[in-house]
């Protein structure tokens, strides 16, 4: 690429990419790709001879498919060989902190060292197979790889469904997901492995993996096998006990469902959490969260326990 095309690839590379989310095939849903498609800024690319990732484009035409869907052929995942990790220099592209998408600030982490996250996983396929990632690395859905909005590009992360134990190590290459209520957007290789393929979302545990002591990885989680890990979402965290009994109160007259309010200690200081929940999966996880938003208050954090 050349002059002003060339200009407005650097520009957009700095900007920050994001990366889309699927839209899947299932009874349950889990198509996020309209609010990912948000965060997703133009970085250039192809996908193969015949196509060209035109970043002068706008985003509802960038790309070939006009939505996600998934490939017709299931890959024998367990023929695929997961990414070792290893030290590696940040990308040029792609780690500005922080940033901010969708009215939203994000902050980068200096590395994977001691990340350790609960939360829900989405995975983007076929529309944006081919296309370059935040990192201006090409996409590649049969690859054990996976977007984050903070862990550093590149860096490792093992990715955990604790509904079942599945687990798998991945290459975070990619900024995402935008929707709020995900915590990690995985390739569709890795969503197969790990059993998030075809309910389309699942909850996981993300934990960093430090290049410079893979020795030191933790173990995966333990499976949970009593019933269903929980989804809660926390509204609020107060140092003031009338403040978290105020807000504890309104929500219970919005019949969201149960509310807690509990004790818990953030930087060392004592707090009164207010959460909603346990929630009975993703898509009233989903629901609550809007209407939260529609009462007023900030979206709430997705919590699983």
């Amino acid at each position: 690429m050349k002059g002003a095309g060339l200009a407005t690839l650097l520009f957009a590379a700095l900007l920050l990419a994001g990366c889309g989310g699927a839209k899947t095939r299932s009874a349950r849903g889990g198509d996020t790709a309209a609010r990912h498609e948000q965060g997703r800024i133009a970085t250039g690319g192809s996908r193969a001879d015949s196509f060209r990732d035109d970043i002068n484009r706008p985003q509802s035409s960038r790309y070939r498919d006009s939505s996600d869907s998934v490939p017709g052929d299931m890959p024998d995942v367990s023929k695929l060989v997961e990414p070792v990790p290893k030290a590696e220099p940040h990308s040029l592209y792609g780690n500005k902190s922080p940033y901010t998408v969708l009215g939203r600030t994000y902050r980068v982490l200096p590395s994977a060292s001691g990340y350790d996250e609960r939360g829900i996983a989405s995975f983007y396929g076929n529309k944006f197979h081919g296309y370059k990632t935040s990192s201006l690395e090409t996409y590649d859905m049969y690859a054990f790889s996976a977007a984050s909005t903070t862990l550093p590009l590149p860096s490792y992360a093992r990715v955990t469904n604790l509904e079942n134990g599945k687990s798998v190590i991945v290459r975070i290459n990619d900024r995402g997901p935008f929707h709020q209520n995900r915590l990690i957007d995985l390739s569709y290789a890795a969503a197969v492995k790990i059993g998030i393929w075809p309910r389309g979302t699942g909850l996981v545990e993300v934990r960093g993996i430090d290049p410079k002591h893979p020795a030191q990885e933790l173990p995966p989680p333990a499976v949970v096998t009593t019933g269903h890990p929980g989804i809660y979402l926390q509204v609020g965290a107060f140092s003031d006990t009338d403040n978290a009994d105020r807000l504890a109160q309104r929500l219970r007259q919005a019949n969201l469902g149960a509310v807690q309010v509990s004790d818990t200690e953030i930087n060392g200081r004592r707090v009164r959490r207010v959460r909603v929940g346990p929630l009975a999966d993703v898509d009233r996880a989903d629901q609550v969260s809007n209407r939260i938003e529609t009462m007023g208050l900030p979206r709430p954090q997705v919590a699983v326990d």
